[in-house]
């Protein structure tokens, strides 16, 4: 394991007496999703320091597991450069290339872009400090050429209907997504007549269906209740719907 990853894991926290320091990340990444389109040669992902001090960051990609390290991480993806330093109030540009490894040609992939920073040592004032390595990761989405339909409207293909809530007690909505895209969300709730009970988000794969509980949802739906989301698009933008429930 690389110096910054150890760093990062084996002293998050620096602890002792009395705490100084900050409590959020400074760097900050210009989107919150990547959309690589399988015929650019790399796509570029910016970040910033918008803090007062330098950072130490480190980039790399997994394909969905949230404990790996650039040393465990598989993926058909460079990234360049890996590790760099950021001076405050400065950018960085970050090129991930993809290694030509197969994909499925049919439907988009899913990986993830992990932004690790590490503060810089804390002074020898004689103080003690608590110091925190700051990791965040966004989606990236692999697009291959020539998928059928569009991008913008595989929400409007997804179907909707009431299952029983396997992970609790009430019901849950299910969106099944025939379309070769991903389909994120920030929100899935329900709306009968005046009242609408919100749930949480979440993304439903090209091809799969996704389970998404509602709170408060004790009893089967009526006829005439809708389905409301809210999407995320490839820019982060959201936009709401409300579509009828299969009963």
């Amino acid at each position: 394991m690389n110096n910054v990853m150890r760093y990062a894991m084996a002293g998050c926290l620096l602890l002792a007496g009395v705490f100084a320091g900050r409590s959020e990340a400074s760097v900050v990444i210009g989107g919150t999703r990547v959309v690589y389109p399988a015929q650019d040669k790399e796509v570029t992902v910016k970040l910033t320091n918008e803090g007062n001090q330098p950072a130490l960051v480190q980039v790399w990609l997994d394909d969905g597991d949230d404990k790996s390290t650039p040393d465990t991480a598989k993926v058909p993806f460079t990234v360049m450069p890996p590790v760099f330093r950021i001076d405050p109030s400065k950018g960085q540009a970050v090129r991930l290339v993809y290694t030509k490894e197969p994909l499925p040609t049919d439907k988009e992939s899913l990986f993830w872009v992990n932004v690790l920073e590490v503060p810089p040592k804390a002074a020898e004032d004689g103080k003690n400090h608590l110091q925190f390595a700051f990791r965040t990761r966004i989606k990236l989405f692999f697009r291959p050429t020539g998928l059928s339909g569009d991008v913008a409207t595989a929400r409007d293909k997804l179907t909707w209907k009431v299952v029983p809530n396997t992970k609790g007690k009430g019901f849950a909505v299910q969106a099944t997504n025939p379309t070769p895209y991903y389909v994120s969300f920030a929100h899935v709730g329900v709306k009968a007549g005046d009242r609408e009970i919100d749930g949480e988000g979440g993304m439903v794969a090209p091809g799969s269906s996704t389970v998404f509980p509602i709170e408060n949802l004790s009893s089967a739906p009526s006829a005439g209740t809708q389905v409301v989301f809210t999407t995320i698009n490839d820019f982060g933008a959201l936009d709401k719907v409300v579509k009828p429930l299969d009963q």
